[in-house]
């Protein structure tokens, strides 16, 4: 009888199990097909992964094909892929079904959300995806979004919001933009707000400083549009000059796009049980400095459920950073050679991301532990093999959601290269201190007073640490 009162437990342990791996390790082939550049092999390996394709992981299928289907060239399909996934994450609800059955076992069976910097990295590609068509006004749509969006979700958290709340790169964009469109007036205002977010929030939290280009930038803009008072004051900030220009010259705007970012995996956290009065306990980590208190509930002599329980402990998600190879690039002409500026740390950004939310997003974790220890306890007051085998699921099921977007760049950087009209080759040099270099050469027709975006994405990573 026993058993066949605990049958569907015994039955259900292996699924329990086998969610217990990360993300990462269940598409180890997707990745290993991207990361060796056969983007048509991963495509096949994504469409094929039952996994991959399950409701709770179709927003990082859709991300994942988007972003394929943009560095393969398709960027009408990467579009519908990212619109679809944007339209995914305006419409996500909370289900009572899978949020309760999340706090019995782990988040990973809920459908994916995305980190708050990974929703606006839906925007950035769609926006390169525009402009590869040249359809200058939906990439600014697209730029806009990704600093509204930003605002719309650091409103909704009352405290330990996102450091993240507003991108100097998106800005930055759209000036390029802007001047691409032949909108001057515009590309000096969102050069300008670029800068000050460079200088204000990216330097102090991300360690990205103004790039030099982009105070040229500003210089240049004001100049040409006759900006006294802004020319002077920048120019006395910067103690910069912008060079003259040809207007016969066209120009290749080149966006470097370096390594992958950081994949997801577990670390646990022990916290001390500290037990009050009528069923109220505190789990607290000294070393962290924090503390939370939790009713437990109490027996008729006012015992806590959690019984002789004094420590425990709660999966959260890190990040383990993949490192590209290379450092540092430079974009060579026939006649000049520019350094290519750091403009987006996406490691970085991800790492502060993940940090702020696990801070707001604590106390849920320590509820579905909490909750756990609480059905243990109490299957084990009425037999001690159920309460055995609740422990044993407890363990097997603590796991964090170890799930993100794995294929988005380290980091992206940019440099502005003047040209005469005509064809020519261009060499990308991508280095590091350790005397690795590479060289990719990428040729390019110029055409006079237009400007041509150009993207590259170096695939190179080094050991996860």
């Amino acid at each position: 009888m026993r058993l066949k009162n605990h049958f569907w437990l015994i039955v259900f342990l292996p699924f329990l199990l086998s969610s217990c791996a990360t993300y990462y390790q269940n598409s180890i082939r997707f990745q290993e097909s991207v990361l060796n550049g056969n983007l048509e092999g991963a495509r096949k390996v994504l469409s094929s992964d039952k996994t991959a394709t399950q409701k709770r992981n179709q927003l990082l299928f859709l991300m994942n094909a988007g972003w394929i289907n943009h560095a393969t060239g398709n960027y009408n399909e990467s579009n519908i892929d990212l619109n679809k996934a944007d339209n995914l994450i305006e419409d996500q609800v909370k289900n009572l079904g899978t949020e309760a059955l999340a706090l019995m076992t782990n988040p990973m069976v809920k459908p994916y959300k995305a980190e708050d910097f990974e929703k606006v990295m839906v925007n950035y590609y769609k926006a390169l995806n525009y402009i590869k068509l040249h359809n200058w006004e939906d990439a600014l749509v697209e730029c806009r979004r990704i600093n509204i969006k930003l605002n719309e979700i650091n409103d909704k958290y009352p405290k330990n919001k996102n450091r993240y709340a507003n991108d100097a790169f998106a800005n930055l964009m759209m000036g390029l933009i802007y001047e691409a469109s032949g909108d001057n007036n515009n590309a000096f205002i969102a050069y300008r707000n670029a800068y000050d977010v460079y200088e204000k929030l990216y330097a102090p939290e991300f360690g990205i400083s103004p790039p030099y280009q982009l105070k040229m930038d500003i210089l240049r803009m004001a100049k040409k549009l006759s900006f006294v008072d802004q020319y002077d004051f920048y120019h006395t900030k910067f103690g910069l000059s912008p060079p003259e220009e040809n207007a016969e010259d066209g120009e290749v705007i080149f966006l470097w796009q370096n390594g992958f970012g950081p994949v997801k995996a577990q670390n646990s956290i022990t916290f001390a049980i500290i037990k009050g009065e009528g069923g109220l306990i505190n789990f607290t980590n000294t070393d962290m400095g924090i503390s939370f208190p939790f009713y437990a509930g109490s027996d008729n002599n006012g015992n806590s459920d959690f019984g002789d329980l004094s420590f425990t402990s709660v999966a959260f998600p890190k990040y383990l950073v993949r490192p590209p190879l290379f450092t540092h690039a430079t974009i060579k002409s026939e006649t000049d050679s520019v350094n290519l500026e750091l403009a987006e740390d996406v490691n970085a950004i991800a790492l502060k991301t993940l940090h702020d939310r696990m801070l707001r997003e604590m106390s849920n974790s320590l509820l579905r532990m909490a909750s756990k220890q609480a059905m243990e306890q109490a299957a084990r007051k009425q037999n001690k093999y159920a309460g055995t085998l609740m422990s044993i699921i407890n363990m097997a099921t603590e796991s964090a959601d170890t799930r993100n977007w794995q294929t988005l760049p380290f980091s992206i950087s940019y440099a502005r290269l003047k040209l005469p009209a005509g064809k020519h080759k261009l060499t990308l040099q991508a280095m590091n201190d350790s005397s690795n270099s590479k060289q990719q050469i990428i040729e390019v027709e110029v055409k006079s007073g237009e400007k041509q975006f150009i993207e590259f994405h170096h695939l190179e990573t080094l050991p996860l640490r």
